[in-house]
């Protein structure tokens, strides 16, 4: 292969020497006169890279004043992580990151060896009945989640710090998934799937394509379906309940599952090994539902985005299946070109919005239900309330809970909650106030709050008002005759009649949701 094949178009490359050393130049690179100075210097370069490939806080977790090097020799390069635990989380899930960069930074041929400071001491001066009953004491069981102190021997110290990360690291690797490539979830089903109005529209589109996907044969309602959404709201999850629906009801059909960067780096290894027509080949002829998660991805890879036009107009023109997800829409990514935007915005181009109150509550306790946890009203309200972006979040903070609570064997309550959220008595979503609300949909409408107590009927002010008591209702639970008196003296069939009517608008206008969605968010 042609040395000047331009890999930055594929993926971007850290600036650095990537000749591997043979075992002279490791040699050379241990004889210098300041060995100590040297490990340092590898010793940053190593993390350096690892914090370019491994997701900020899961380096943080595992890596960050956790994992040094401590020497190198003809055959080995030696690391030491703090604790036992820390060195079997990166023996199990980063071996292979650890590897390529000691591969481009020292010698491929050398061997790595991670050790803990624990294999120091002796492991009868920890009995495993004292770790089986290590349990906090009364006056520890409101401490804040993230600090929390021990009293047990010095030599325990690192068991103390291991329960933290086991909890940690539970709540990380749900918030931060494997993004090597995806295989078919069968867990992820339309069926597990909450739908709430941020959501029904998304929700019934991809049942519409997983019922009736389009192929040669006969085309489906939606050949090419774009879906784009924050980070953490369930667009992933729709691609795999459309995955398993057309496996279980269409298992003729081939479906290739994929994220934006493996696609991108299985290009790359067939340009490697003179592959590149089987790829082709593969993704233009055999596929027959195609669906990438995350196409922002090949922003700025621009060779890779003319292999995907090509692999677009192949399958688009076959009449087979299409499928992306994205975290904006196509004209808002920059660094496409703009042919490749113009392929994405041509099927359906949906969203989905952050969920409401209802929706994150139904989901808490579903969740709760899956992990066996059992939290009162009040408790998932506190959360529900708190978190309101994301519904990867909002299940990680139970996973969380659910953790601290097995490994430290304390129930969980209020207190609890609030300092794992970093919630203030200030921050109490019982600060919510039907004075509250009115101001906060009048700011939003720019319309003085006298307006919205008035008897007027202007079609703008009578919205804002109907929304003003659909949200007293729904937020804090105020009674028809407290609205109604706090809304200009209305009776109670006035505020029915408009609590009524914006609950019915909400089944199918989807920017009335967005509008109270952002009223919310002004709470």
């Amino acid at each position: 292969m042609s040395q000047n094949f331009p890999f930055d178009h594929f993926i971007e490359t850290p600036k650095h020497n990537q000749n591997n050393c043979d075992s002279s130049a490791l040699a050379a690179f241990i004889s210098k006169n300041e060995p100590e100075q040297n490990i340092d210097e590898l010793n940053l370069k190593i993390h350096q890279r690892l914090l370019a490939v491994i997701p900020e806080a899961k380096y943080n977790t595992y890596f960050n004043n956790s994992f040094t090097l401590t020497g190198i020799n003809q055959n080995e390069i030696l690391f030491n992580t703090k604790t036992a635990f820390i060195k079997s989380m990166i023996e199990e899930y980063y071996q292979s990151e650890i590897k390529e960069i000691v591969t481009q930074l020292v010698n491929p041929n050398v061997k790595i060896k991670i050790s803990s400071e624990e294999s120091s001491h002796s492991q009868n001066n920890a009995p495993s009945s004292l770790l089986d009953n290590i349990k906090l004491t009364n006056d520890q069981k409101s401490t804040s989640v993230n600090d929390v102190k021990f009293k047990f021997p010095t030599e325990l110290n690192h068991t103390q710090e291991d329960k933290i990360l086991k909890v940690e690291s539970k709540y990380i690797n749900h918030m931060y998934p494997s993004e090597k490539g995806l295989a078919i979830d069968p867990s992820k089903t339309f069926q597990n799937f909450l739908v709430g109005p941020s959501n029904n529209m998304a929700f019934a589109t991809a049942m519409a394509v997983a019922k009736e996907p389009s192929t040669a044969k006969k085309p489906g309602r939606y050949p090419s379906l774009y879906v784009y959404s924050d980070s953490g709201l369930g667009k992933t999850h729709l691609l795999h309940a459309i995955a398993n629906e057309i496996k279980e009801h269409s298992p003729t059909l081939i479906i290739c599952l994929i994220t934006a960067r493996a696609f991108m780096q299985e290009m790359i290894t067939a340009i490697q090994e003179k592959k590149l027509p089987d790829f082709q080949k593969k993704y233009s002829q055999k596929v027959d539902v195609l669906m990438i998660d995350d196409i922002h991805e090949l922003k700025n890879k621009h060779a890779t985005q003319n292999e995907f036009f090509h692999v677009f107009n192949e399958l688009h023109n076959k009449g087979k299946q299409l499928i992306f997800t994205s975290d904006k829409l196509p004209k808002e990514i920059d660094g496409i070109a703009e042919r490749v935007k113009t392929r994405l915005q041509w099927g359906l181009v949906i969203d989905i919005q952050k969920p409401d109150l209802e929706t994150r509550m139904a989901i808490l306790k579903k969740k709760a239900i899956e992990l066996d946890l059992y939290l009162q009203d009040d408790m998932l309200s506190l959360i529900a309330y708190n978190i309101k972006n994301s519904i990867r979040e909002l299940e990680g903070t139970l996973i969380k809970l659910s953790a601290y609570s097995d490994v430290m064997k304390v129930d969980i309550d209020i207190q609890m909650i609030k300092d794992l959220l970093m919630i203030s008595e200030d921050d109490s979503f019982n600060k919510i106030t039907l004075e509250s609300i009115t101001k906060a949909t009048a700011q939003y409408f720019k319309i003085p709050i006298a307006d919205l107590k008035s008897k007027s009927r202007i079609k703008e002010i009578a919205k804002a008002r109907h929304i003003g008591m659909y949200l007293s209702h729904k937020l804090i639970q105020a009674k028809l005759q407290e609205i109604g008196a706090f809304y200009g003296g209305r009776d109670h069939s006035s505020v029915l009649h408009g609590i009524k009517k914006i609950t019915d608008g909400l089944r199918g206008d989807s920017f009335l949701f967005k509008e109270i969605s952002k009223i919310e968010s002004l709470l």
